[in-house]
C-alpha cells in the first residue's frame, strides 16, 4: 500500500476551498491528504473587502502574499507537510516576479519542505502542455487580470480571449453556482485557444470538467487542478485521476502541442 503523502495549503478563508480540492484528491493517485494553514486578513479587511475601491483590493489581496506574513502563519509547521502551497492566485500574481520568487523560498524554507503557488502552477501547466494560445475566464476585476497575464508572459504563451469578471471576494466566489462559472468560461472561449485558464481557488469547479471543457471547446484549466498538480510535481509525482483533466492523464492532447523541451520540476 502507497503512503498517504500530506499536502499544506495557505488560504485566507477557512473551509472556502477545501471541499473542491478534497474531492480531486479523494480519487487522485497517488494518495495525499491536504490540511489549511490559516491565512489571516489584516483587521478589519475581510469584512470589508467587498465595498473597497479596486486600488485596495489590490494591496490587500497583494498583501496576503507578504513573505513575512507567509512565514508567520507557517511558523511551527517544519515537518508537518510534504509539499506545501500558496493557494490563493491573486497573492501571486499582484505581486512582482521577485516577490514570487521569494514565495516559493520562504514556503521552502518555513515549512521545511517543497513549496508552490497556485501562479506557478498555472504556469507551469501551461508549460507542460505546450499551449502556445490561450484564453483566460477571469473572476477578478481587470487590472488583477492584467497582472495574471503579466506573469503568463514567463510560459511564452499568447493570451487570445479574456474575460474579466469583475468579483470582490473568495467568500461570494465560494457561492457561484455552476451555471455562472460556465457562463464565465463559455465567454473566454476563442477558436484559436489551446486551453482556457480558470484562476480562482475559492471556485467549486472539480465537477464541473467536462461541461467546461465542452464550454471552451478545448481543456480547462482550474485553480483547484493546477494547485493539486504542482503540489505532486513538487514531489517528482505525476498524478493520475479520472474526469480531471489533461494535467490528470485524461484528455491529454486534446489541442494542445507536446509538453515544451523547458518543462521540469524547479
Amino acid at each position: 500500500m502507497m503512503e498517504t503523502v500530506c499536502f499544506g495549503a495557505l488560504f485566507p478563508t477557512a473551509n472556502a476551498d477545501v471541499e473542491d480540492f478534497q474531492r480531486l484528491l479523494a480519487r487522485t493517485s497517488p494518495p495525499a491528504g491536504l490540511e489549511v494553514v490559516e491565512l489571516p486578513w489584516p483587521p478589519g479587511v475581510a469584512e470589508g473587502l467587498a465595498d473597497m475601491p479596486d486600488d485596495r483590493l489590490a494591496a490587500a489581496a497583494a498583501g496576503l502574499g507578504d513573505p513575512e506574513l507567509l512565514a508567520s502563519a507557517l511558523d511551527g509547521s517544519a515537518g508537518r507537510f510534504d509539499a506545501v502551497a500558496l493557494a490563493v492566485t491573486s497573492a501571486g500574481f499582484l505581486r512582482s516576479a521577485h516577490d514570487h520568487a521569494r514565495q516559493l523560498a520562504t514556503l521552502a524554507r518555513v515549512a521545511g519542505c517543497r513549496g508552490t503557488t497556485t501562479l506557478r502552477g498555472f504556469q507551469d501547466a501551461v508549460r507542460h502542455l505546450g499551449a502556445r494560445r490561450i484564453g483566460v475566464a477571469s473572476v477578478y476585476p481587470a487590472h488583477f487580470t492584467d497582472g495574471f497575464i503579466a506573469h503568463l508572459g514567463e510560459t511564452h504563451a499568447a493570451v487570445v480571449r479574456r474575460v474579466d469578471a469583475n468579483a470582490r471576494t473568495d467568500r461570494d466566489l465560494a457561492r457561484w453556482g455552476d451555471e455562472r462559472i460556465v457562463d464565465l468560461v463559455t465567454r473566454a472561449a476563442h477558436p484559436e485557444a489551446e486551453l482556457v485558464l480558470l484562476p480562482e481557488t475559492a471556485l467549486h469547479t472539480d465537477h464541473l470538467t467536462a461541461v467546461l471543457a465542452e464550454a471552451a471547446g478545448v481543456p480547462v484549466l482550474t485553480a483547484t487542478q493546477v494547485t493539486i498538480w504542482s503540489l505532486f510535481r513538487a514531489l517528482g509525482c505525476t498524478p493520475v485521476a479520472a474526469a480531471a483533466g489533461p494535467l490528470f492523464g485524461a484528455d491529454r492532447g486534446a489541442r494542445p502541442a507536446a509538453a515544451s523541451s523547458d518543462d521540469h520540476v524547479r
